[in-house]
């Protein structure tokens, strides 16, 4: 777990950002691979372990679960239809989903893109005293025992059309995964293609993203990859088990997508640059709302005067269990980090122990 960072540079010695790497493995995680673009240069590097039990550090251009970093390339998708015509980002989406009676008929394309519908969240909610109440599987035993379940868009969205509504459309924001799925179930009804088809032709393929795939049922990473680990209590005793593998048609359209930290920064770079969404559009996705300062499929946040005064835009993202990935850069796509963390046996809490090691990363990289 304490094995020595190895980096890839393109340009001189970073070792600031040797220290950043190991901080996560260090607060205990399994592994990381990193990379950042900026005005220096390119670098990469990797810190931890490939697999537990072995010696060999993570490869610096693996595949992982990219978890809701996936919402990035979702919102870019929908956008590019509303930018092609298709709609408008004020349209009602009932009207084009009509076999959903529950969705209200004011919620909006915005809506779903900023987190301000008010459906449930169908992998569960914090109720008024910030507890989490859980929905479809998606912690614990009950997550790690039904990890191959395949599920159907329709029935994540039924799901949570049986819950009650988190507030009226348009009054609050609250961040729900069910608004992408609702998405990509929008985007197929708007051109009479597969989610997956949509993005490989808009996005992916354009991109030259050749890594990065929605996976749909599948539940093997297919190419090069870290292992990823889950820690939970089974009864009275703690487990840990490797979650590689797993089905995330759960998270359909909100977190399932596969990719590469290369893949992202050049997703990124290239979505923040212009090269995707005409300016217009590119500026309202780029513009935080409300309380969780969200645009459309991104967080905008001011690092504050101990920071320099730094505006960063970003979406990190985890998988139910194993594996998390960092997508952050400066609003114009000049600087970009990407990174693919995956966990381990620690006992450590990452609620606790993940958050400073992201800050130090982060100044080092942007501050």
């Amino acid at each position: 777990m304490n094995a020595a960072t190895t980096t890839t540079t393109t340009t001189q010695d970073r070792p600031e950002l040797h220290k950043a790497a190991q901080d996560f493995v260090d607060a205990g995680f399994a592994g990381v691979q990193l990379r950042v673009r900026d005005e220096r240069g390119a670098w990469t590097g990797s810190a931890g372990v490939h697999e537990l039990g072995g010696s060999a550090q993570p490869a610096t251009d693996g595949q992982f679960w990219i978890g809701s970093t996936t919402k990035t390339f979702v919102a870019a998708l929908v956008l590019r239809l509303v930018a092609d015509g298709l709609i408008d980002l004020d349209a009602p989406v009932a009207e084009h989903l009509p076999r959903f009676g529950g969705l209200d008929g004011r919620i909006t394309v915005r809506m779903l893109l900023r987190h301000t519908s008010g459906v449930h969240n169908c992998t569960g909610e914090l109720d008024e005293k910030g507890e989490f109440v859980p929905g479809l599987p998606s912690i614990g035993k009950a997550w790690v025992d039904n990890r191959f379940h395949d599920y159907r868009p329709d029935e994540l969205v039924e799901f949570a059309l049986t819950k009650p509504a988190r507030f009226e459309p348009g009054a609050d924001q609250g961040y729900s995964n069910t608004n992408y799925t609702l998405a990509v179930l929008l985007v197929e009804a708007l051109t009479g293609h597969t989610y997956a088809e949509e993005m490989q032709r808009r996005i992916l393929r354009p991109l030259g993203l050749t890594d990065t795939l929605v996976p749909g049922s599948l539940s093997e990473i297919p190419g090069p990859h870290a292992h990823g680990y889950y820690r939970y209590q089974d009864g009275e005793k703690w487990k840990v088990v490797d979650v590689s593998r797993q089905n995330l048609s759960l998270l359909c359209g909100s977190g399932d997508m596969i990719s590469t930290t290369r893949d992202l920064q050049v997703f990124f770079a290239a979505l923040l640059g212009g090269r995707l969404l005409p300016g217009e559009l590119l500026e309202q996705m780029r513009t935080p709302h409300g309380m969780l300062g969200y645009g459309l499929g991104l967080f905008v946040q001011e690092l504050g005067p101990d920071s320099g005064d730094v505006t960063i835009v970003h979406h990190n993202g985890g998988a139910p269990g194993g594996y998390g990935a960092l997508m952050i850069a400066t609003p114009d796509g000049s600087r970009v980090l990407t990174a693919g963390l995956t966990t381990g046996d620690s006992d450590q809490d990452p609620a606790q122990t993940f958050p400073p090691a992201l800050e130090r990363l982060i100044k080092a990289v942007f501050c």
